[in-house]
């Protein structure tokens, strides 16, 4: 008898055990990847296989919205934190604090990895508030030095590593022990923005970088069936802006149109931000600038459109220039005849309603419906989808909305 409560006990023993085991590999699990500059409509070349096979098999949305402007850094930490660029203080990539004349810039390691520039509360810090680890393989703010701002597990930028390195990185962090395993994981990939700009949205070269990622994310997606973690890991694959072809447009020196010695200018390609303290000032200089303007847009800081959602942040200028589609902005005509002889073939950071500056939304996996088709999406409401996939309570100083996108979700 005693044999038998024995064997039972054993055999009741290991079956908890085996339930305690299926039960935590369920857990969902986000991996996120960011193809930067991947316009929405290159998915429809047919260069992409293991992007069109997760579509197919789960979700695509017509095109995904990037926040104003639709630059690589601010949308990257928009999709991070849930808010736009005037929210969380990442308003381009190349921009100063007027007050203190300190620059930020993403050439530069020490303000790129400085908290001081990211305001937000970013996916990794709210997975870490509800007990779950993050990883991440190169994504803007994830390498702050604070280290409770930071991943568990996180890379500095390193645009050499190659993409099966970045691969099976991934993978070996999801193999990790459970109370080691982070459960929210972010991967980045460049070449597809290089090759916009070097040769343009309709080149050979651009079609091989889409090519070569759509390889990468393949083999990422054969690894995570190799180790047997399909049905538990839900793939995010986005873009953080599109690309539009530089051909036959204007290079605007500013200096044509104001005295750029008067006043603090600062110029990045798409976008000028001017200073003027003096409000009548500014009101003056703008009607001058608006008698000249040709080929792109000019407001005052509180006249620039709502739905851009760009005009809270102090750092944004008093007055603010807009590049028309295709068109740049340089300070002064040296600067000009320098760019019109290296003049990029695409570019992006212009209106973010234009749809060539929208990118990518695909996503599968066992928290997504099958074979679903949704319109254009915003990419400030990924903060508040991941939250929800994984369970997770989002900071409710947000931006995003999630019954603006639960409709991809599977109901439970």
């Amino acid at each position: 008898m005693k044999t038998i409560f024995r064997l039972l006990f054993i055999i009741i023993i290991f079956t908890a055990q085996l339930f305690a085991t299926d039960h935590s590999e369920k857990k969902p699990y986000v991996v996120l990847i960011s193809i930067d500059g991947f316009r929405w409509d290159y998915l429809d070349r047919g260069l992409t296989p293991s992007l069109q096979a997760l579509a197919d098999e789960g979700v695509r949305a017509l095109s995904l919205q990037p926040a104003f402007p639709s630059i690589t850094f601010p949308n990257h930490y928009t999709i991070a934190t849930g808010l736009y660029p005037q929210n969380h203080g990442i308003i381009d990539n190349i921009f100063r604090n007027p007050f203190s004349g300190e620059n930020y810039s993403i050439h530069d390691s020490n303000t790129v990895r400085d908290d001081y520039w990211y305001g937000g509360e970013t996916l990794w810090v709210t997975a870490r508030k509800n007990g779950l680890k993050s990883a991440s393989y190169f994504w803007v703010g994830s390498e702050t030095r604070l280290p409770y701002k930071h991943p568990d597990y996180f890379k500095n930028y390193d645009e050499s590593v190659p993409h099966k390195t970045r691969v099976d990185e991934i993978v070996r962090w999801i193999q990790l022990p459970q109370k080691q395993r982070p459960r929210l994981l972010f991967l980045y990939f460049s070449d597809v923005d290089t090759w916009g700009h070097r040769s343009g949205p309709e080149s050979a070269a651009l079609n091989r970088a889409v090519a070569k990622v759509d390889s990468a994310i393949g083999y990422l997606y054969s690894r995570i069936k190799e180790i047997g973690m399909k049905d538990s890991i839900n793939v995010i694959v986005v873009s953080d802006h599109g690309m539009t072809s530089t051909a036959g447009k204007k290079i605007i020196a500013l200096s044509d149109l104001f005295d750029i010695n008067r006043y603090e200018t600062d110029v990045h390609g798409t976008i000028a931000h001017i200073y003027i303290k003096n409000r009548r000032e500014a009101q003056r200089l703008y009607n001058q600038i608006k008698e000249k303007q040709n080929g792109l847009r000019i407001y005052l800081r509180e006249d620039i459109p709502q739905y851009w959602h760009f005009s809270a942040h102090p750092f944004i200028g008093d007055l603010v220039l807009v590049a028309d589609m295709g068109n740049l902005l340089v300070k002064n005509r040296d600067k000009k005849e320098e760019l019109e002889k290296h003049k990029p073939e695409g570019m992006h950071g212009y209106d973010n309603f234009a749809l060539d500056m929208h990118g990518l939304f695909v996503a599968a996996g066992p928290a997504f419906k099958k074979c679903y088709r949704v319109g254009t999406m915003q990419n400030v409401d990924i903060y508040p989808l991941i939250c929800k996939i994984l369970n997770i309570i989002p900071n409710q100083k947000t931006d995003g909305r999630l019954e603006r996108v639960d409709a991809v979700l599977k109901i439970e």
